[in-house]
């Protein structure tokens, strides 16, 4: 009696310990959640350094934008560089715009509808740059829990059989095959729970960089609208 206490008292309990008792369909479970925890924090890394970068971009890009230099010496600037954000949306626009001129564009409403879907097509392009990689943190986020509860139903299970094949309802039995399973579980909280919250700070902070963009893309539109009204009018009226 005194040795099947003492066994007791000195099983390995630690988690590296729980781990490789477990049994094999636990432990792919609990190797993929370990993965997906891992996937998680690298997207989040990259997520936090890209948005920061995007931001800085476009704090620079507004500053000169609105500081008064000409467009074109802006454009001629920014054409051969690679570009994101407002200034990818506003090279499209500049790009379009130059090239409906040497073409001889005659109709106002034309070339501001082309330039306009210029800009959506950059700024959908862009929202997909923002956006990208988010769904893996929603399915992480949300799958996570009911995989970590599928490998602890499957230990449980294996925990009963090896209680009914011992015949012996012993605590010192029955308590490490149970924190066997519950090990599953935890490690799928600690997949999700990140991955919720980094899911809903980026997609929030996607929508509003999204949103100054749009906001940046209208302003942009007015300006050329009446640029395309100053050159267009006396070509039309001497016609």
């Amino acid at each position: 009696m005194e040795q099947a206490g003492l066994a007791a008292a000195t099983t390995d309990v630690s988690l590296w310990s729980l781990f490789m008792q477990a049994g094999f369909i636990v432990k792919l479970v609990m190797v993929g959640l370990l993965g997906a925890s891992v996937w998680t924090w690298a997207i989040m890394i990259n997520k936090t350094m890209m948005f920061k970068k995007f931001r800085n971009q476009m704090d620079a890009f507004e500053q000169v934008f609105w500081s008064g230099q000409s467009l074109e010496e802006l454009y001629r600037t920014l054409s051969d560089r690679p570009t994101s954000g407002m200034s990818a949306i506003f090279v499209s626009a500049m790009r379009e715009w130059k090239k409906s001129f040497e073409r001889g564009a005659r109709s106002p409403i034309g070339l501001q509808m082309r330039i306009d879907r210029a800009m959506d097509v950059t700024l959908s392009r862009e929202a997909e740059v923002l956006e990208a990689k988010l769904g893996s943190l929603a399915t992480i986020g949300s799958a996570g829990p009911f995989i970590g509860l599928f490998g602890t139903v499957v230990g449980i299970m294996t925990s009963f059989q090896a209680i009914a094949g011992s015949k012996s309802t012993n605590l010192a039995v029955v308590a490490p095959g149970i924190a066997e399973a519950l090990l599953a579980t935890a490690i799928g909280l600690v997949a999700a729970i990140p991955a919720v919250i980094a899911y809903n700070k980026f997609t929030a902070d996607a929508g509003k960089l999204s949103s100054r963009m749009e906001g940046f893309a209208d302003e942009f539109s007015g300006i050329l609208s009446r640029q395309i009204d100053e050159k267009l009018q006396p070509r039309q009226a001497a016609q």
